[in-house]
């Protein structure tokens, strides 16, 4: 009964896969306009406590080949006692202090009263960038982001790189999520015009979206990716520029990684709850962005459904060989079945993660010898999901919870 189970649940799985990459072929129809005019950009930094990282963001941009004002650099803080605070007033930035902190205390509400601010004070920016404190950018992001901002993109999203990728095998492995998301999924969707996948930091979002609007309606524990279900079912265009580079800091611990991947699928599933039905109805209409809605619709099910299989299974086989009701030869050869089992599992996410390293080349910030080691740790990487899963669903009240930052790397560093 139990292997009938996994198989119905694999072959579902498989027809979700191939309808999905049928309908991604499609394409999605949606035009863009082309913008002639240099565009005016506002910056948007969240930097709570964030003194020790945020001067060598400051600086990155300052050296940008498209030059920012410091006129245009908003920093986010919760109190004058910051010390962030005196840097910013040092160099001429633009504070804005958060004066509603309770249970507001996420990302997605710090921006949201920063353009609540800024709209407030009849400001107009073309375009809005978000970028964590820790953030470092190539001296050409900006001047990359132009070129997508005149194709006519509403959102552009930049290549996310790291700057402690050596530091830890857990920091290597964090990664290389974010290589997945760009390197695999979002250039696969630019490729069929399909709406992308933001995570985290360093795009930009156009700002009459974001005036009409009247803020930043987002604020799940991953509000990055709420707003991209936004987008797809409101066709807002979005595009990938792996020339537009920046850094980030990765998480060094295990323990880390697994409160930080629990926050992001908690937060995942309650933007796609908040978000579902209006993505079903878009769905049902057909228009000329289906493909992006029905591959938004369709999510990680066809993979939680392969890992739902695999579980059961090996948890029948388990309980089997340890029910006293079997020979101890049946046993054995139970046993041998589980290990080929999570053995095949391993080598098809070993396979995966060799293709990921591949396709990177030298873009990503991990020498040789930690490529290595990541090839063969990845694959237990990713299957800690799960644990990250369980957790998501077990605790029903996950906060933000900040990271401390162990790194102070300039953007000179980062050439090496």
């Amino acid at each position: 009964m139990i292997t009938l189970i996994c198989l119905i649940l694999i072959f579902i799985a498989s027809y979700l896969l191939v309808k999905e990459y049928l309908v991604a072929l499609k394409g999605s129809k949606l035009k863009l306009t082309k913008v002639k005019e240099t565009p005016t950009f506002a910056i948007l930094i969240p930097a709570r406590d964030e003194s020790l990282v945020i001067p060598n963001l400051l600086d990155s941009i300052k050296k940008q080949t498209f030059k920012i004002e410091s006129k245009d650099i908003y920093i986010i803080v919760e109190s004058k006692k910051d010390k962030t605070v005196d840097i910013a007033n040092k160099r001429g930035i633009n504070i804005i202090y958060r004066k509603n902190l309770t249970n507001r205390r996420r990302k997605g509400y710090a921006l949201d009263d920063a353009i609540k601010e800024i709209i407030k004070s009849k400001k107009h920016y073309d375009a809005y960038f978000i970028f964590d404190a820790d953030n470092v950018l190539d001296r050409n992001f900006f001047k990359e982001m132009v070129k997508s901002y005149k194709k006519g993109y509403d959102i552009g999203i930049g290549y996310r790189n790291t700057k402690n990728g050596n530091a830890s095998i857990y920091s290597a492995a964090s990664s290389l999520t974010f290589s997945m998301i760009n390197t695999f999924s979002n250039n696969y969707k630019l490729k069929h015009n399909l709406n992308l996948t933001i995570s985290g930091t360093g795009f930009y979002i156009k700002g009459k979206i974001l005036e009409d609007l009247g803020g930043y309606p987002f604020n799940s524990l991953t509000e990055d990716y709420e707003f991209t279900l936004y987008a797809t079912i409101n066709d807002l265009t979005s595009t990938y520029n792996m020339k537009a580079k920046y850094f980030d800091e990765q998480p060094t611990s295990y323990n880390v990684t697994i409160k930080q991947r629990t926050r992001w699928v908690k937060g995942y599933f309650d933007s796609r709850n908040k978000y579902y039905p209006l993505l079903k109805a878009k769905v049902a209409k057909k228009d000329n962005n289906y493909p992006s809605a029905y591959i938004a619709l369709v999510g990680v099910k066809p993979y939680i459904l392969l890992v739902v299989s695999v579980i059961l299974y090996l948890a029948n086989l388990i309980y089997r060989i340890i029910s006293n009701s079997i020979v101890k030869v049946e046993s054995y050869n139970l046993l041998l079945q589980v290990l080929l089992i999570i053995l095949a599992v391993y080598l098809v996410l070993l396979i995966f993660t060799g293709i990921l390293l591949i396709k990177e080349k030298d873009n990503l910030r991990l020498n040789r010898k930690m490529k290595i080691k990541a090839l063969f740790y990845n694959p237990i990487f990713l299957a800690s999901y799960v644990k990250c899963l369980y957790l998501a669903l077990k605790n029903k009240d996950l906060t933000w919870e900040k990271i401390e930052h162990t790194v102070n790397i300039k953007e000179e560093e980062l050439k090496k």
